[in-house]
């Protein structure tokens, strides 16, 4: 060992040559690798391609899917594919159908918060016919985007189409009514008897103490909707049957089938301004109502009839000297402390612009209108020249009355108690319970005829004169006959011995008629020599010379 390692210490380390590491084999691309390589960057790009351009997925919920099929039903809008139906199922409630679709990337725009969705299938309704082309191409889902810029995943299926679109122009207004009638989604809405727009929805007021109809009115007539425009309802046949006449009015035969709504503003309107989007309006139940020009300004009366009060009604006129003042307000009884009874009450309402209106300027009448102590002088006034309330007739077909203010000079004078309130006005019968009274007391003389004795005695003369007529027939008429005959010959001889040529008496009447000629002739003679000679008388005729 010691031998081994002297001959390694005896080894020159510094001489030693350098060593150098030979390079190894190269790791080498195989063409093979090529073509996955490149399908993976191919299905990479796609997915990444079909993720950037894939559609967001909305749920949409209906009461049922009728025709609704996952993979075939199509999404549409404006006729347009922009999705598909991709799963069915039912809500966990199992009340509802969850409807699941793909949307379009293009078209998510139109996913907003008030966008509707709706099943698209054949309908008939009196408004229209829709649907037609699903026949052949079967149900699609409708979309109809809205005006909000939120975006929205989960929406709640309509089940009718939207009665307008997202671009139809026009203006939306709500009118608050009592109750519906017969208005409905699609009901027409009439301006001038145009159809300028349609209801599009209604829902019941929070309160439920109203109803709130949404309507739509078209462009360009949207603009004659004003702050003072006033809605009623045109739905069917307008009838009205009362104390002022009968009158039929109505605006189309589809309002009659369908209902409608109908809108105008007064001529008489000061200052009309377009009305805003969503202004609320009354609907009233006629034009009548809607058109009248309400009164802010009135005097309370009260008036007691000893009558029935049957045709008289709230809102029926109230007349001066036959034209419009007032209306009746209430219609009732009221207890009478005086005489431990009810009698009839009358509520009724004047209106001083409305009797103003029919009186030409006179200023000292506007200035003591102004007046609560000159009004109480000049109703004073007036009931002193028998200025009286009385109910009248105003329909015979209906019996509908009304109360009309007139004068009766020879009425009773009456005090108005002016501590009361509402006044009391005084009053006289109507004409009407005149006639029924003079009726009644006829009636009544009527009943208290001996109608049983007057039959009897009028039987009892019939049969006398039946006796009578058959004497008369019997003997009384041969006798005439008889005499007749007789009459007949006497008058022939009276021709025969008077008349004819031959006769008598004719000739000798002829011969008497000569000489009566004769004698008047002698007489003139005689007249006419008194004249030329008067003396005559006197000394007697005188000789003629030759």
């Amino acid at each position: 060992m010691n031998k081994e390692t002297n001959m390694t210490d005896n080894i020159d380390l510094t001489n030693l040559p350098e060593t150098k590491t030979l390079p190894g084999n190269k790791m080498r691309f195989s063409v093979v690798w090529i073509i996955p390589l490149v399908a993976a960057i191919v299905a990479i790009g796609i997915a990444v391609q079909r993720i950037l351009m894939e559609g967001p997925t909305i749920t949409i919920i209906f009461k049922e899917a009728q025709g609704v099929e996952a993979g075939k039903t199509l999404v549409k809008y404006k006729d347009v594919d922009i999705g598909e139906v991709t799963k069915v199922k039912l809500a966990p409630d199992f009340r509802k159908v969850v409807i699941t679709a793909k949307i379009d990337k293009s078209a998510a725009g139109l996913l907003v918060d008030d966008a509707h969705f709706w099943i698209e299938q054949p309908r008939a309704t009196l408004s229209g016919i829709s649907g037609i082309g699903t026949l052949l191409s079967g149900n699609y889902i409708g979309l109809e985007p809205g005006k909000s810029r939120k975006e929205r995943r989960e929406f709640k299926g309509l089940e009718v189409p939207p009665a307008i679109t997202f671009d139809q122009p026009g203006t939306r207004f709500i009118l608050q009514t009592d109750n519906l009638g017969s208005i409905g989604n699609g009901s027409p809405l009439y301006f001038r008897k145009l159809n300028v727009g349609q209801v599009i929805g209604y829902d019941l007021a929070e309160d439920g103490g109203s109803v709130r109809i949404e309507v739509f009115v078209l462009a360009p007539y949207d603009r004659y909707v004003t702050d003072q425009t006033r809605f009623w309802q045109a739905s069917g046949i307008d009838v009205f049957l009362g104390a002022e006449g009968f009158s039929v009015r109505t605006q189309s035969v589809l309002s009659m089938l369908i209902g409608g709504i109908a809108f105008e503003t007064s001529p008489t309107a000061e200052n009309p301004k377009p009305a805003a989007e969503k202004t609320m309006f009354s609907l009233f139940n006629s034009r009548k109502e809607a058109m009248a020009n309400p009164e802010t300004v009135f005097t309370r009366y009260v008036l007691y009839f000893n009558e029935t009060l049957r045709g008289v009604n709230v809102g029926a006129p109230v007349t001066y000297m036959g034209l419009p003042v007032g209306e009746i307000k209430a219609v009732g009884l009221q207890y009478n402390p005086k005489t431990n009874f009810v009698r009839p009450r009358v509520d009724i309402v004047i209106y001083p612009g409305r009797f103003m209106a029919h009186i030409q300027k006179s200023p000292e009448l506007e200035a003591k209108a102004g007046s609560e102590k000159e009004r109480q002088t000049f109703i004073q006034d007036a009931v002193d020249r028998g200025l009286r309330a009385q109910l009248r007739s105003g329909n015979l077909l209906t019996g509908q009355q009304y109360v009309a203010l007139d004068m009766f000079p020879n009425a009773s004078k009456v005090k108005i108690d002016w501590t009361k309130s509402p006044e009391e006005l005084p009053v006289v019968p109507s004409g009407m319970q005149d006639i029924e009274a003079k009726i009644n007391g006829i009636l009544t003389k009527i009943e208290k005829m001996p109608l049983d004795d007057i039959g009897v005695n009028l039987k009892k003369i019939l049969e006398s004169v039946d006796g009578l007529l058959k004497r008369v027939d019997g003997e009384v008429v041969p006798e005439v006959k008889t005499n007749l005959i007789e009459l007949k010959r006497i008058l022939e001889n009276i021709n025969t011995t008077l008349v004819g040529n031959d006769a008598p008496t004719q000739q000798q009447l002829r011969e008497a008629l000569q000489e009566i000629t004769k004698a008047a002739q002698s007489i003139r003679g005689l007249t006419e020599y008194l004249e030329r000679n008067p003396e005559a008388l006197i000394r007697g005729k005188s000789q003629e010379k030759p």
